[in-house]
């Protein structure tokens, strides 16, 4: 059995310096991909003021409108609320979500950060996977410690050696995390292969900086793809990333 995951920061279903909304081509796009995993940051759980200037603003939270006949299990955690709404990070999944929590993981008040923790069952033969979609802050400090936070719930949660997947926005311009996680965790980067860097994802017109991953454990990675520049562009200030993974026979 194959898996296809994916990982996006969807922007809050605005296009780069919040043009345009684009929510229903985001969703588009999404199903093209083909994917049984979604990794999602910056999804908007509630916005009044949208949903008051937009017509076409979904009636639902977005994780649930792009969710909708594909991806039956869906979780979201909210971590940035504000007097108009909120917004966090969503996984949305073929498979059953057994179980989901959203660890507050900010470092101040002035940048919410959450870790949403899913356990997914992939079929009645093959082991539960732990699934971690992750935003974390924008300072190197705030990220040492958020991604400190990650590992140990993962050392208590998912032991050494049960299939993990942690992805998302790492906003980790200096890759500092491949030394924690992949030392603490046991995990594989799906981009870095022989050369030991991630994909370079951000901007989407035309990637430079290094900002989203999927790490990986328990599973191989059989293919990675970025999806940048046009159409993706359009959508959103990152480009969504793809891998393909396979169980070890």
């Amino acid at each position: 059995m194959n898996l296809r995951i994916c990982t996006y920061n969807i922007h809050k279903g605005f296009s780069q310096f919040n043009r345009r909304m684009v929510i229903h081509e985001l969703r588009d796009r999404l199903r093209q991909l083909e994917v049984d995993i979604v990794f999602l940051q910056e999804v908007q759980g509630l916005h009044f003021r949208h949903a008051t200037r937009h017509p076409d603003w979904p009636v639902e939270p977005q994780h649930e409108f792009l969710a909708r006949d594909i991806w039956p299990a869906s979780a979201y955690g909210g971590n940035a609320i504000y007097d108009h709404g909120h917004h966090g990070n969503a996984i949305l999944s073929r498979y059953p979500i057994l179980s989901s929590h959203n660890q507050d993981v900010s470092d101040h008040r002035f940048e919410r950060r959450g870790l949403l923790h899913c356990e997914i069952s992939p079929g009645p033969e093959l082991p539960t996977i732990h699934c971690v979609c992750v935003h974390l802050g924008l300072m190197a400090g705030s990220r040492r410690r958020q991604m400190d936070a990650l590992a140990r719930r993962m050392e208590a949660l998912a032991g050494n050696d049960a299939p993990l997947l942690i992805a998302g926005d790492f906003n980790d311009w200096r890759n500092h995390a491949e030394d924690l996680l992949v030392e603490r965790l046991g995990v594989r980067e799906a981009f870095a292969g022989a050369s030991g860097a991630p994909a370079r994802s951000f901007p989407s017109r035309l990637p430079l900086f290094r900002l989203d991953r999927i790490y990986v454990r328990g599973l191989e990675v059989s293919a990675s793809q970025v999806h940048f520049g046009q159409p993706w562009s359009r959508i959103s200030d990152h480009a969504a990333l793809t891998a393909d993974l396979a169980w070890p026979a």
